[in-house]
């Protein structure tokens, strides 16, 4: 059985409270979640079985801690920040894994001190734009619409759970949906209005293997950033998966996993 703790430490002049789930044992994995906020993740539970994995909330995400994100004000102060979270964690150069906006602040971090990231893992990662395939601005997408974008099935339990929140009125649900806007704003501070702050330009320092995933059917971030992503990481592999849209590691979990483990064993 996984063991899960819930650790705080704090960070940034000491002006950041930080949450931090750690589950499992073994090597040591960070896993940076997308735009949304830390959601329960099938794909962290499942690594936790081979892996310590430590999953940070992002500063403001974390539910009644909202105000954590106003000491951090620019895309450096992030990155400087999650350098000294590691610090605090007594993590060295862990293997990195992010999915979304996570893929792009764990690009940033392997970029700007390639020391401190050991391996890289990008699932549908934000940083890049190419006129000729845009990303979808999910920050002005309405809510409802958002899981035809997000998952490659309609008619699957992810899809018909996520329609289901958004239609429910009660007040546990009203909540979820208001931290997730919130969540939203906590991340969009980083990327608003379009996700390009120069991550091209600095792709080419990271010094770790890379491992590209990305689902087929993205309608947020389309799958040609996977090579754009590659094409600027020489140590790099692409895997791009059928019936997969913006989140694969919870359309596809058994595959992912798989395809993680054996990158970090290798």
């Amino acid at each position: 059985m996984v063991t899960t703790q819930d650790r705080t430490v704090r960070a940034w002049r000491d002006q950041v409270e930080a949450h931090v789930k750690v589950a499992g044992s073994g090597p040591p994995v960070v896993y940076l979640h997308g735009a949304f906020g830390p959601v329960p993740d099938p794909f962290v539970f499942g690594l936790a079985a081979t892996h310590t994995v430590y999953a940070p909330e992002h500063p403001g995400t974390s539910p009644g801690s909202p105000d954590e994100i106003k000491p951090i004000d620019t895309l450096w102060d992030l990155v400087l920040y999650y350098y000294e979270l590691f610090d605090a964690l007594g993590l060295e150069s862990p293997a990195v894994i992010g999915h979304s906006f996570g893929g792009m602040i764990a690009s940033e971090i392997a970029a700007t001190n390639p020391g401190r990231v050991s391996k890289l893992v990008l699932m549908n990662s934000v940083g890049l734009w190419n006129d000729e395939y845009p990303v979808r601005n999910w920050m002005a997408t309405p809510f409802a619409d958002l899981p035809k974008y997000m998952f490659a099935d309609q008619d699957g339990p992810l899809a018909k759970m996520a329609a289901a929140g958004l239609s429910d009125t009660s007040d546990a649900a009203v909540d979820g949906i208001i931290q997730a806007m919130w969540s939203l704003a906590c991340t969009g501070k980083f990327v608003w209005p379009i996700p390009d702050r120069g991550l091209k330009k600095r792709l080419h320092r990271i010094t770790a293997p890379a491992l590209i995933i990305w689902g087929k059917h993205d309608g947020i971030i389309p799958a040609q950033y996977a090579q754009d992503f590659a094409s600027s990481l020489p140590n790099s592999r692409v895997e791009i998966l059928d019936n997969a849209a913006h989140a694969p590691q919870m359309e596809q979990t058994a595959t992912v996993l798989k395809l993680v483990r054996d990158f970090l064993g290798s």
